[in-house]
């Protein structure tokens, strides 16, 4: 059902008559909509996705590459900024859909926690650039609508829902919500709640709080509720390091369970600098296949592809409904300028190294605002560019703060869960071993891989052979040959 725009009060639009150059290059009348709408639109869709500015580098600054080197936050912040203003800008001048782009959730996670390990930050990068590069092949071929379709829809969505869980059980962990449970006895369980079973450190108790604060905040709509529930948790955890002097998580090399993660949350010397873009460029499309060998950074250029391009078709859909704008075969306009521009936010991502940008189903509440057209992108965009200049304040939200948006977008990921049919043990239990693998074997890859294998075996069992496209027989092989690399390896180096 498509949302109504918000009362405008002036001239109504006039679709036959744009105003100026600029109102018919946009389409702003035509789509029935009004410069205010689209500046309103703009803010809104700014303010419910800035936080990825400050969860980005959080999820990508806590992780070492091969080599044992971490990324710098401040520098992080400054070029996931700079990327989303661009790419979102981009998006506006040459789709001119009000679909806003930044470093995807899910896609950096797997960056960060699978692939960065195993070779260089610029190996791990430039698998995003390849990616990037893939994607703009399969739009420009048509080919990208072809891999889309082979994938059954539920499976689709149960892919998203593992996703969601994975952010969720990183976001406890790092907050320190659950943590690992020593195993002295062999007879304990292998997580638990805080520490001891029991919330005894303030660090613990501001996450409680700001989750609590969000999840109230998004049931009433409020606006930028994530974004809200990150600053307040990070205010009271200003207020609390202030009195109580907790400190870090590890004091000289030694732990501090009752310390704060990643960042102490303290106020920076400097609330405005001129950003630090020195990871911009810092991406090897090379050297990882020489290596971990051919057939790992296959695959995960693959798991990169799969997770990445669905969710902006589903996204740009989605927006496209909720604003009116999809023609009589439920595509929006210039899809394949979006989908184009997406690709290119892709490999972008990767040569600044903050992890491949895709479109954010956030931008619907810049549209329920009003937005219909790319002026919205550029309301939007110029914000993200001016957010670069304030990245040292990046370096004062601890895991504690941040963490709660890793929750609740986790929980906002989950909700599609609904529309897998549970009652068809064809695709509910490829479904389930997707969904859950995820999580518990912290790996996106094993939850894809596993799904595809066992969605593509229980159909062969039924005898269902022309219900699996084709081209799912080979990403299914391909997801065998993963599994599978390491006695294959074995044998073959």
């Amino acid at each position: 059902m498509a949302i109504a725009p918000p009362p405008d009060h002036g001239t109504p639009p006039d679709p036959a008559h744009p105003r100026n150059a600029f109102d018919r290059f946009f389409e702003i009348s035509a789509r029935r909509s009004t410069p205010g709408r689209e500046v309103r639109g703009g803010l809104a869709t700014f303010f419910t996705m800035a936080y990825i500015v400050v969860l980005n580098p959080l999820i990508l600054g806590s992780a070492v590459d091969g080599d044992g080197r971490k990324l710098a936050i401040p520098a992080l912040a400054a070029a996931t900024a700079l990327v989303a203003g661009v790419m979102t800008i981009l998006m506006g001048v040459v789709a001119r859909f009000p679909i806003a782009l930044a470093a995807g959730l899910g896609v950096n996670a797997l960056v960060a926690f699978e692939i960065a390990p195993q070779m260089t930050w610029a190996d791990a990068m430039g698998l995003v650039v390849i990616e990037g590069v893939l994607i703009g092949i399969l739009v420009l071929t048509g080919l990208r609508t072809a891999v889309f379709r082979s994938v059954p829809t539920q499976l689709k969505t149960a892919i998203g829902v593992g996703i969601g869980l994975f952010l969720t059980i990183i976001g406890l962990v790092d907050a320190g919500f659950v943590r690992r449970v020593p195993d002295v006895a062999n007879t304990t369980v292998p997580v638990g709640l805080g520490i001891g079973g029991k919330i005894v450190s303030w660090p613990l108790l501001v996450f409680v709080v700001g989750l609590l604060l969000t999840l109230v905040l998004v049931v009433r709509r409020v606006r930028g509720a994530i974004l809200i529930g990150i600053l307040v948790s990070t205010v009271l955890a200003i207020v609390v390091e202030a009195v109580g002097n907790i400190g870090p998580s590890f004091v000289n090399g030694k732990p501090n369970p009752k310390g704060w993660a990643l960042n102490v949350p303290e106020l920076p010397k400097k609330v405005v600098d001129i950003p630090d873009l020195s990871l911009l460029g810092n991406f090897n499309v090379l050297d990882s296949w020489t290596r971990v060998g051919w057939l790992v950074p296959l695959m995960f250029v693959f798991t990169l592809l799969i997770t990445d391009f669905f969710d902006t078709m589903g996204t740009m859909v989605a927006i496209g409904q909720e604003g009116d704008m999809l023609d009589e075969r439920g595509t929006p306009p210039r899809a394949r300028e979006i989908l184009l521009v997406d690709s290119i936010a892709a490999a972008a991502g990767g040569a600044a190294s903050v992890s491949s940008n895709t479109s954010y189903i956030e931008s619907a509440a810049g549209v329920a605002e009003g937005a219909r057209t790319g002026v919205a992108n550029l309301v939007t965009g110029v914000l993200f560019l001016l957010a670069m200049f304030l990245a040292p304040l990046s370096a004062v939200v601890p895991f504690e703060a941040a963490s709660t948006a890793l929750v609740v977008v986790g929980f906002l990921m989950m909700t599609a869960v609904r529309t897998i049919d549970w009652t068809d043990y064809e695709i509910a239990i490829p479904a389930f071993l997707t969904i859950v693998l995820m999580p518990f074997t912290y790996s996106i890859s094993n939850g894809i891989g596993a799904g595809v294998i066992t969605f593509v075996l229980l159909k062969l069992a039924k005898g269902k052979v022309r219900d699996v496209h084709p081209l799912l027989y080979g990403v299914a092989a391909l997801f065998i040959l993963y599994f599978l690399r390491g006695p294959i390896e074995s044998v073959l180096l």
